[in-house]
């Protein structure tokens, strides 16, 4: 009977202990990114879901260790967020294009010169001063925006030799008729189509405040950039992708983010069977590609949930995985 007792009273000092330990772990994650919550009710919420981060960083980093993944994750600002709320918070891009309105808005279409021509095997347009800092979109469904100040810095800098951070909130703001929402959501593309008639301003001039403003507020006088057209790339095809990245430049792309992994990835290549190719959700910048030890190709990502996200705001996504993720179907780019 002692016997019975005292492995009881070691089973609930173990317990305490466990608990004690993910109690001391959530504030100081809760301190770490300046985190406060309304109620008891809402933190009790929130400790749920950074116990659903926490089990799948833990589980995940430790196939990691033995080889049997290629990325890492960790708990990032984003651990205390339900997957429905992250996406309608964080993400931003419309899946509502079809191919008409493709065929609407595109003026061209990306055909590669000569597709036998040797491309280099490894790209990364910040070498080459076509890539602004890694911005923040923080909680507004802007990142459509941010993708496509993104291309035309990059082409605009091909062009003029010039880097100008661009105006995202002039596209939250004033491109509504273009079919774009502001914080609730848009297509690079229409972006693409508001800067052709407009033209867009630099990012000091009309700066960003993460909310649409009740009115537009661009100035024609203080244009920095415009465009003259629209190219698209065949839909799937991660060779045309290479070969445009390659020859072009940085490219609009929209992803699939909606898995937990993708938000609370730290590093490597990133790479869930699970991400949907075709229902995408996040607009992105890619700036390059290449590979990891030698066999994992990957595309350079420039992301806009700040810097503290992932590898210093890029993330490296599985290339040649069956267009995984979704980032091949939707390429586009500006001509200026």
């Amino acid at each position: 009977m002692r016997v019975l007792l005292a492995v009881a009273a070691l089973v609930v000092v173990v317990g305490a202990a466990s608990v004690s330990e993910e109690d001391q772990e959530f504030e100081s994650w809760k301190q770490e990114h300046g985190k406060s919550y309304s109620s008891e009710e809402e933190e009790s919420q929130r400790k749920m879901s950074w116990l659903t981060s926490r089990k799948l960083v833990l589980e995940h980093n430790k196939l990691a260790d033995q080889g049997l993944e290629s990325y890492t994750l960790e708990m990032n600002e984003f651990a205390d967020m339900e997957d429905q709320e992250f996406q309608d918070m964080y993400t931003g891009s419309l899946d509502s294009m079809n191919d008409t309105e493709t065929d609407t808005l595109c003026t061209a279409t990306f055909t590669p010169e000569n597709e036998e021509d040797t491309l280099p095997c490894r790209v990364d347009w910040r070498q080459a001063g076509y890539v602004t800092g890694v911005k923040n979109q923080r909680s507004c469904g802007s990142c459509w925006a941010f993708s496509a100040t993104g291309a035309l810095e990059g082409q605009m800098y091909r062009k003029t030799r010039q880097l100008i951070p661009l105006s995202e909130q002039q596209l939250i703001d004033c491109s509504g008729r273009y079919g774009n929402h502001g914080c609730k959501g848009g297509l690079a593309i229409r972006a693409f189509r508001y800067a052709m008639h407009r033209g867009l301003e630099a990012g000091y001039n009309y700066p960003y405040r993460a909310r649409r403003a009740r009115r537009c507020h661009f100035n024609p006088w203080k244009v920095r950039a415009t465009c003259r057209g629209i190219v698209c790339l065949p839909r799937g095809n991660e060779k045309i992708l290479k070969f445009a990245v390659s020859k072009i430049g940085p490219i609009s792309v929209s992803v699939d983010s909606s898995r937990r992994s993708f938000r609370l990835y730290k590093s490597g290549v990133y790479n869930d069977r699970r991400c949907s190719n075709h229902r995408m959700n996040h607009a992105v910048l890619l700036i390059g590609y290449g590979r990891a030890g030698g066999s994992r190709r990957y595309w350079l990502v420039k992301n806009s949930w700040g810097t503290r996200w992932g590898e210093n705001g890029y993330i490296r996504m599985s290339r040649n995985k069956r267009n995984q993720c979704g980032i091949a179907t939707r390429p586009v780019f500006p001509i200026v």
